[in-house]
This record gives C-alpha cells, sequence and structure tokens, in this order.
C-alpha cells in the first residue's frame, strides 16, 4: 500500500503580488470580503489556511465605498480609552467624514483570523481615501513578474505551422 504525502509549500516557493482595488461604488462588506481573502491567499491554488500566502492589496478610494440601508446613522463604532468611562462610541457617517479609510481597514480586520497570522496578514493592507498611492513601483513590479511567468507557459505551447491552419 502506497502511503500519500501531504506537500506544503516553504517560505521561499510563496509568490505575493500586489493588487490593487477601487472602492469606488463598491458595497462596503462585499468589498471587504473580496479584500480578506485575497489578503488570506484563497484566490490561489496552493492556499494553506496556516500560512501567509496572500497578496498584498492597495485599496483606493476609501472615501467612496458605499453602504445600503440607514447604516450611516445607525452603525455605530465603540473603543475604549482605557479609563474609567472611557467608551467612546463613533456613527459610520462620522468615521467616514474624519477617517475613510479607518472604515475598510476594520471591515476587513473582523473578516481576518483572530490570532497572529490575521494580525501578520493586516499589515499587508493599505487602504487610501484617494485615487493616488505611493506603491505604483510594487503593483508594477508584480505585474511583470506575472506576466513573465506567463511567458514560459506560452512559449511551452505547441504552435500549429501556418499550413494547417488555412485548412
Amino acid at each position: 500500500m502506497k502511503r500519500m504525502k501531504t506537500y506544503s509549500l516553504s517560505a521561499k516557493q510563496i509568490d505575493k503580488g500586489w493588487q490593487v482595488i477601487d472602492a469606488a461604488g463598491q458595497t462596503l462588506g462585499r468589498l471587504a470580503t473580496q479584500v480578506a481573502g485575497i489578503l488570506m491567499g484563497k484566490h490561489k491554488a496552493t492556499y494553506s489556511q496556516h500560512l501567509d500566502m496572500g497578496d498584498f492589496v492597495v485599496v483606493v478610494n476609501a472615501e467612496k465605498v458605499r453602504v445600503t440601508g440607514k447604516k450611516l446613522a445607525d452603525k455605530v463604532y465603540y473603543r475604549h480609552t482605557g479609563y474609567m468611562g472611557g467608551l467612546k462610541e463613533t456613527t459610520l457617517a462620522d468615521l467616514l467624514a474624519r477617517r475613510p479609510a479607518r472604515v475598510i481597514e476594520l471591515a476587513v480586520r473582523g473578516m481576518l483570523p483572530h490570532n497572529r497570522l490575521g494580525r501578520a496578514l493586516f499589515r499587508h493592507l493599505k487602504v487610501y481615501a484617494g485615487p493616488d498611492h505611493p506603491h505604483e513601483a510594487q503593483v508594477n513590479a508584480s505585474r511583470k513578474r506575472q506576466t513573465s511567468h506567463a511567458a514560459p507557459a506560452a512559449a511551452l505551447a505547441p504552435t500549429v505551422p501556418e499550413t494547417e491552419k488555412k485548412s
């Protein structure tokens, strides 16, 4: 009887890319699930839940994110100062007006694992209120690397001679 062994990737074999997501007009929760999946690496065939496999994600236009219903007035974010009676609350509308990137960060953080891996994954998220971001070089290098990986596969594909294509 042949024994099967499970193959697990090492840290050197994990290929991390950079992805840019435009939040303009997207619903907050649906955007957050998409971003959390990319951060965890669930879009890759080599996904392992105990490894940091995901890509870096840059979210732009956070100020233009959309919410449904009466969430702007009814959704409340709580934080505590650490002092007696120090519970502070902020509505979604106030937080969007003051710190729009924080809204997406909080939504994505709640969808990541609540352990040290989740904290490491959260560091790969970069959120910006406007359309500009300082990670253009990383994004371009990632795209270039992806196309160079695809090129050898295209070179190995069988080619059909011109005489056979016409018939």
